[in-house]
């Protein structure tokens, strides 16, 4: 735990336990940021173990969670005002929800953390409060039986603990439900432009030098004129691709996500291809339609690991049919844009 996030300690029968300011800093926001951009996501932890939000009693709630920093921050920061503890679980610094589907969020850590504390030591009652994400893995009757404490799904989001701690089990249904509104969707698009930008750069670059070809060969001279207006078409529509897919993923037509982004890719295309290049041939545009649509299509494929619209299962059928589809085009567009080199007049 960084040490701007702990403020002294609370002294307990089982030990001193870390006490936690409930607001964020420069620092806190910077790694945000970070981690939004794929930078050290994978690294962005906290120790796992016991912490304090407040001056708690043995009486005090708890509250489990994942030590993803980000997870840990929103909950200490939902929980200000308030006297409580939460129980961090070691989930390899992933979030809740995708701890939960990879076994790392389960039973078995649950009731390891639970009695590695001791937390039977701490507190009075026997309640912890679970994230209600983690549902799909926790046995809640097997872990209540193995560490002595009643399990309790708690809402979604952090932001409704206070009210869940007020009134329990009468709260209304929209705080058991994940909303994942146009600016959720739009959170989650700047890592996944980042995640594949490498190779979108790539193959924007390959574009650019294929169009030095001509009927009689490569020519470097020719790549600055016709290559680069290409790789800024390119990376314009990749990065209007990474946004508009997830902003109008609801409105897209059809179910699946890659024929949603292959429909995007095509009015991409046509716009870009149809305003950027007027002195195209009707191969080249063809060849662009391609490889943007399936392009697009992929990128909104990798999406449903992001969304609550999909389920492990259907993803896997997904992408066992798309991505040849999508392999396919692209090595076809590539091919044509190739030609157009050589039969200038197509």
């Amino acid at each position: 735990m960084p040490c701007h996030a702990i403020a002294g300690a609370i002294a307990t029968p089982a030990g001193a336990v870390p006490r936690v300011t409930t607001s964020w800093t420069w620092r806190d926001r910077l790694g945000a940021c970070k981690v939004r951009l794929n930078i050290g996501r994978m690294r962005y932890g906290v120790p796992p173990g016991l912490y304090a939000v407040g001056q708690p009693e043995p009486e005090s709630p708890v509250l489990a969670t994942a030590n993803y920093k980000l997870t840990f921050d929103h909950l200490r920061y939902a929980l200000a005002g308030m006297d409580a503890w939460i129980l961090v679980l070691d989930t390899h610094a992933v979030n809740v929800w995708c701890a939960a589907g990879k076994g790392t969020f389960g039973t078995a850590e649950l009731v390891r953390r639970v009695r590695a504390v001791p937390l039977d030591r701490v507190v009075t009652h026997r309640c912890v409060i679970l994230p209600q994400l983690c549902a799909p893995g926790v046995d809640a009757a097997q872990a209540s039986r193995e560490c002595g404490f009643r399990i309790v799904f708690g809402p979604v989001y952090a932001r409704d603990i206070p009210r869940f701690l007020k009134e329990g089990d009468e709260l209304p249904p929209a705080c058991r439900r994940v909303l994942f509104a146009w600016r959720d969707r739009l959170a989650v698009a700047p890592l996944e432009l980042v995640v594949h930008g490498k190779g979108m750069l790539a193959i924007g670059l390959a574009l650019t030098l294929l169009t030095g070809i001509g009927p009689h060969g490569f020519a470097l001279s020719a790549v600055p004129a016709r290559g680069v207006p290409v790789l800024g078409l390119w990376l314009m529509t990749y990065v209007l691709a990474g946004f508009l897919g997830p902003l109008l993923l609801p409105w897209l037509p059809m179910r699946a996500f890659s024929v949603k982004g292959a429909c995007l890719g095509v009015a991409l295309a046509l716009g870009g291809g149809l305003f950027c290049g007027a002195s195209w041939t009707s191969l080249r545009l063809a060849a662009w339609l391609l490889l943007v649509g399936a392009g697009a299509s992929f990128l909104l494929l990798n999406f449903t690991g992001c969304t609550t619209f999909t389920s492990p299962s259907g993803v896997r059928r997904e992408v066992r049919v798309a991505l040849p589809v999508q392999i396919a085009c692209g090595m076809v567009g590539l091919a044509l844009w190739t030609l157009v080199g050589f039969k200038p007049g197509w």
